[in-house]
This record gives C-alpha cells, sequence and structure tokens, in this order.
C-alpha cells in the first residue's frame, strides 16, 4: 500500500511539472509575440492541465491572423495529437484616447490625442495605441474627452475629392508627361483614384498627398 502511495505522488510531482513545464513554454511563446513592444504580458492557462497533451515540447501555434489578447486557443501539437490550450493574455500597453471634445468631421491634430496606460485587452477591438494612426486622419462621429480612439471612429483625410480637378503625371523610362483632368472617386494618400482626362479616356492611378495622380507605366 505504502508503494503505491509513494508511486501515485511520484506521478503526481510529475504531472505538476509537466504543467509548470507548459505554462512556461506558453507564457515565453505568447510573450515573444510582443517583442519590441514595450508592454506587459500576463498569460493565465485556463484549460484544466489533466487536458493538456502530454510530450515535453509541445510545437505552439495561433491561428493565422488571430488576435494576441484576450481570451485566445493556442494549438499544441505532439506528433500527430493536436490539443487546444484556452489561454486568458492581459496585456497592459498605451491606447489613444482623445484629449478634448472631438466634432464629426473634424481633422485631429496632435493636441487632439493623447497616450493613456492600461489593459488593452479590455478595450474595444482595433482600438489606436500610435498617434501617428490618429493624427491626420478625419473624424465620422462626435468624441468625448478620454474616449479611446478606435480605427472605426477615423477615416484618413481625402487627398483629392470626386468631381475635383487634378493632375495626372505619367512616368516611364526616360519620359515624364502629364495632362489634367477630373478625379471620379474620393481617395486618401496611396489610394487608388480613377481620373477621367480632358480627352474623356479614364485612366487610373494612385493619389499623393499634394492630390496629384501619379500613373507609372
Amino acid at each position: 500500500m505504502k508503494g503505491k502511495i509513494l508511486l501515485f505522488a511520484a506521478l503526481l510531482c510529475s504531472l505538476n511539472a509537466q504543467a509548470d513545464d507548459l505554462a512556461a513554454q506558453i507564457d515565453s511563446f505568447i510573450s515573444g509575440q510582443f517583442s519590441g513592444n514595450p508592454v506587459q504580458v500576463k498569460v493565465l492557462v485556463r484549460t484544466p492541465a489533466a487536458q493538456w497533451p502530454q510530450c515535453e515540447f509541445p510545437q505552439l501555434s495561433l491561428a493565422p491572423n488571430a488576435r494576441l489578447w484576450g481570451n485566445i486557443s493556442i494549438s499544441a501539437r505532439c506528433g500527430q495529437e493536436r490539443r487546444f490550450i484556452q489561454t486568458q493574455v492581459q496585456v497592459i500597453g498605451n491606447y489613444l484616447v482623445s484629449a478634448r471634445s472631438i466634432s464629426a468631421g473634424s481633422r485631429l491634430t496632435a493636441a487632439d490625442v493623447k497616450l493613456k496606460s492600461g489593459r488593452l485587452d479590455t478595450l474595444a477591438p482595433r482600438t489606436l495605441t500610435n498617434a501617428g494612426k490618429a493624427v491626420g486622419a478625419v473624424s465620422l462621429r462626435n468624441i468625448s474627452p478620454g474616449q479611446p480612439l478606435t480605427f472605426a471612429m477615423l477615416r484618413r483625410a481625402w487627398a483629392v475629392k470626386a468631381g475635383q480637378p487634378v493632375r495626372v503625371t505619367a512616368q516611364g523610362t526616360g519620359f515624364n508627361i502629364s495632362g489634367a483632368g477630373k478625379a471620379m472617386n474620393n481617395a486618401a494618400a496611396e489610394d487608388s483614384v480613377r481620373v477621367r482626362m480632358a480627352s474623356g479616356q479614364i485612366v487610373s492611378g494612385i493619389a499623393d498627398d499634394d492630390g496629384t495622380i501619379r500613373i507609372t507605366l
């Protein structure tokens, strides 16, 4: 009887050690996804240890384009066996909020935004973490002071608008020609835009910051 108890205790210690090892591997795997980002990461494994893979070093992976925080599922493969480990990833870092009231249609400046530190995993999807993504953009709605900013609240400013007269330049090996036309659609910088030329011909190009339409031949 004593021998069975010792055997069970040894087995339990082995399972606990394996669980600790896998938890550490998952923590390292997730933390590595944020390499170079100034954030604090805490990983909580929710799947019971009894359902974890039994090999020493399972191959860990995430689905393509999977989000990196909140409740996520990590694939752990041991040979032909595959288990999914349910994990909660808590991330503390900087995100963007409005520094003052912003009216719909306003073009944002650096004075309109500020960084705040907090739990990124509790915020709305696609919350902005970089001021460069907001400054120069146009608000699609009224925004209250201190409100977290998301991509859905903003659009890039138009470099050209539909019906606007534009200058079109075409470049190729050994030549550079230009002409005039009218934009047929709104476009931000580096967006594609169609232009009706004075001759009636319709061409497609890329909008530059200054409203010039660039065609590369």
